[in-house]
């Protein structure tokens, strides 16, 4: 994802993949927005919503 950001994926029982927006703070994993990611891109919207909630963080 860059600039800080990871993308965790995980596999729910609908066999419909999830995506959680991740970052570290000071050595602590911190969830920032998770989805169901429908498309091969990640949605713009989506990512805006991680990035201005990482810029919060700091």
């Amino acid at each position: 994802m860059g600039q800080g950001l990871w993308e965790v994926r995980t596999e729910l029982p609908s066999r419909r993949i999830a995506r959680v927006l991740v970052c570290l703070d000071d050595g602590v994993l911190v969830a920032l927005h998770a989805f169901i990611k429908k498309t091969q891109k990640t949605p713009d919207d989506e990512l805006a919503l991680a990035r201005k909630r990482f810029k919060e963080l700091t």
